[in-house]
């Protein structure tokens, strides 16, 4: 795979090692099990699989790349760049400008703009509708857009779709700016909504069973389907896509719902005629992630730690996950950590900040599982794991500790 030239400071001394450890033994990612790191009082359970993907990685290089090659123009970002604080901080360091917010807002308006400034398109993509402003302002994209390679599969599988005169049925939170891009270019050549979850997927069913007044889809999913929108003929031929960063197992059971519609409306004789199978368009980080997360569950531990932004989609699927075994937190970075008494961490579900008293469970031998988004630096992981290291006395030194993991995986 491509190497990026991205930051140093984004690099870790660290945990980097331990990650170029397992995949020179493992290049095929086959064992998904954890690393455990044992500094003595206290081990961490470090996922097989986190932290910057292709996609972030490519994103991060074109946007430093660019303001350097461009010093005399204006440089904006259509949004954030990626979901994580620290580097889109580090942009508008360099001077680069948001023009909206990640809900679409706006914040510089278009009249604004010239055809002289530069427009970075971010690593989630964008609509058709803002690609055509930006082409009528006169601003060249191509060479600045960053939009995820497999965000690209996702558009190019919905108009595969179109052509088979399909239904498009995305799996994704219709307020992300992926999802919001994938819709805009999936209603391009097919009728297409958007469904969060599998509770919604059978609502939508509902309505083309005759369970629902067609009248009322246009208020319960406003906002989330295209103009030629008809739930009464709409149900004939589907296929399903996602957002990239959603949970791999909610997608294939939504698809599995809707193939068991279409078996039982048109007979499996007849499936292939009604029911396209998309396979499964998530990232391979996005895989790759949640796989190391379900290694991480088969493990005994006091707690866990995911660092990650609070806007990351990919990084609360994770945490999702892990509460469903572990007392669980979810930190932007160390600074979050008041101490050993005292920790903030972010609640994905109603969107509040808290802070846990006596969170840090101290045993004989304290166990704490470790991971990271996809938009995460690995320094970002490796300060939070020296912040934890210094509440414990006499601790085994990181060198020593990674002289015994690579030992391990070059057995």
């Amino acid at each position: 795979m491509k190497k990026f030239e991205i930051p140093l400071h984004y690099r870790s001394s660290f945990i980097s090692q331990i990650k170029e450890a397992r995949k020179i033994t493992d290049p095929r990612k086959k064992d998904f099990s954890p690393a455990i790191l044992d500094f003595g009082p206290v081990q961490f359970v470090i996922a097989r699989h986190f932290g910057f993907c292709y996609g972030v990685e490519n994103a991060i290089e074109i946007s430093f790349r660019t303001v350097e090659e461009n010093p005399d123009k204006r440089v904006f970002l259509l949004s954030q760049m990626i979901h994580n604080p620290l580097v889109n901080k580090d942009l508008t360091n360099k001077g680069i400008r948001f023009i909206m917010d990640t809900k679409g807002e706006q914040i510089i308006p278009w009249e604004d703009l010239t055809n002289e400034d530069v427009v970075l398109i971010p690593a989630f993509g964008t609509t058709v509708e803002i690609e055509h402003k930006l082409k009528d302002i006169g601003i060249q994209i191509e060479s600045y857009d960053t939009t995820c390679p497999f965000v690209k599969k996702v558009w190019n599988m919905s108009e595969k779709l179109g052509n088979q005169e399909a239904t498009v049925i995305i799996h994704g939170k219709h307020i992300h700016e992926e999802t919001r891009a994938t819709f805009s270019h999936s209603k391009e050549n097919a009728p297409s909504v958007v469904v969060k979850d599998l509770e919604e997927a059978k609502s939508l069913a509902q309505y083309a069973s005759g369970e629902k007044q067609v009248e009322d889809f246009f208020a319960e999913f406003k906002g989330k389907h295209s103009d030629n929108f008809d739930p009464k003929t709409a149900f004939d031929k589907v296929g399903v896509v996602n957002q990239t960063t959603m949970l791999a197992s909610e997608t294939h059971e939504i698809a599995e719902f809707f193939k068991q519609i279409m078996l039982n409306k048109f007979g499996e004789n007849e499936i292939k005629n009604h029911f396209i199978d998309t396979r499964d368009t998530l990232c391979y980080a996005t895989n790759d992630n949640q796989e190391a997360t379900y290694g991480l569950m088969r493990e005994e531990a006091d707690l866990a730690i995911v660092v990650g932004g609070y806007n990351s989609s990919n990084t609360s699927h994770l945490v999702e996950l892990l509460e469903r075994n572990f007392p669980t937190y979810y930190i932007s970075d160390a600074s979050e950590i008041e101490n050993e008494q005292l920790i903030h961490h972010f609640n994905y579900q109603n969107h509040k900040m808290l802070s846990t008293s006596n969170w840090l469970v101290k045993s004989k031998k304290t166990r704490i599982v470790l991971t990271s988004g996809a938009s995460c630096p690995d320094a970002a992981v490796d300060k939070v794991m020296d912040k934890l290291l210094s509440y414990f006395e006499t601790t085994r030194s990181k060198n020593e500790v990674l002289e015994e993991q690579q030992n391990t995986y070059s057995q």
